[in-house]
């Protein structure tokens, strides 16, 4: 495979863990799986694919798809139904508090009319404050629930406030999940699982940002949900998100190589090759997945042929590239462009 640039904004993928999640809860209302499938572009043959992705499009189309049948916010697995809309007028209400600690506190009262979402309170300790959500209450044997809600929590707050919020832990009441690198990119921060109760622990100072949105930005907002949620990868600061950066922009027909990455990181590339051990993960890897998510992406537009995408993505014949991309995603090119 010769050298070639890769644009700087390429499209992510998502694993199908979460597509697989989705399905699995469909099926249990008396959802059409394949019907579910053949509607957002995912060829059914990929969900028990363990290597198979998804875009971000394809998922965020999924879960549309599951407001739309369950006419539920939470996909009929709360305590109680909450009628989709439910949501965007809770917000309607917060845009008029000051500051983000307001709308937080006029939240926790909306609660007692909102008996299907789960139980969320905030304790401020001094300079850290914690966001709780009780997913005890819910039916979430997949965990996808859980990982939404404080992924939807987080995002909904920093974009309230106009701006990114870090967060200094995210606690997740369920083991360690297969597909951990996805977390760290979702939350980009340390991650904490086996947790007593689900929450986000941030800096109290961000309790007196000011709101900074109308009521028309939120409108559009909520239109595309979950987008944002699922592809706003700008948030991820560790080192293999930033070596996925450097590399994504790429130089003029030429990837940079470990040198060039080390010295744009302020580091040697002896120290970033171990931190990246530490991360599981290397260069060669995050490159990989780069082109992984390209041709991923490609192929569900189906704007390319395989040899044209091939040729793009620098490999010197489509057979190569046909064997890399079954190394990648364990299915051939085909059932991604079946899934298209």
């Amino acid at each position: 495979m010769t050298a070639r640039t890769v644009r700087g904004d390429i499209a992510r993928t998502v694993p199908i863990d979460f597509v697989r999640a989705v399905v699995a809860m469909a099926s249990r209302r008396g959802v059409d799986a394949e019907q579910l499938l053949g509607s957002v572009g995912v060829a059914p043959e990929l969900i028990v694919q363990e290597r198979a992705r998804v875009t971000v499009a394809q998922m965020t189309s999924t879960v549309q798809q599951l407001w739309r049948i369950s006419d539920d916010e939470m996909f009929g697995l709360g305590p109680r139904p909450v009628p989709r809309g439910t949501l965007r007028l809770i917000c309607f209400g917060l845009l008029a508090c000051p500051d983000l600690g307001a709308a937080l506190a006029r939240f926790n009262e909306y609660q007692r009319l909102t008996p299907g979402l789960p139980p969320m309170v905030v304790v401020t300790e001094r300079a850290r404050t914690r966001f709780t959500i009780d997913t005890s209450v819910l039916e979430d044997p997949e965990h996808l629930m859980t990982s939404f809600l404080l992924a939807a929590a987080h995002r909904i707050m920093a974009w309230g406030i106009g701006r990114r919020i870090p967060l200094r832990q995210v606690e997740f009441p369920f083991p360690k999940p297969r597909n951990i690198q996805d977390y760290d990119l979702l939350f980009a921060a340390p991650l904490v699982f086996g947790a007593g109760t689900a929450a986000l622990v941030f800096d109290s100072a961000v309790l007196f940002s000011p709101l900074t949105r109308t009521e028309e930005a939120l409108i559009a907002w909520m239109r595309d949900a979950p987008a944002d949620l699922l592809s706003r990868r700008e948030y991820g600061t560790s080192l293999s998100e930033q070596v996925r950066r450097i590399l994504a922009r790429g130089l003029s027909g030429e990837w940079p190589g470990a040198d060039e990455v080390a010295h744009r990181l302020a580091m040697s590339p002896q120290t970033v090759r171990r931190k990246l051990g530490e991360e599981d993960t290397s260069i060669t890897r995050i490159r990989e997945d780069i082109l992984r998510d390209a041709a991923i992406a490609s192929l569900v537009r189906g704007a390319e042929t395989v040899e044209e995408l091939s040729a793009r993505l620098g490999f010197s014949e489509p057979s190569a590239f046909r064997r890399a991309f079954r190394r990648w995603t364990g299915s051939p090119p085909g059932s991604y462009r079946s899934g298209a």
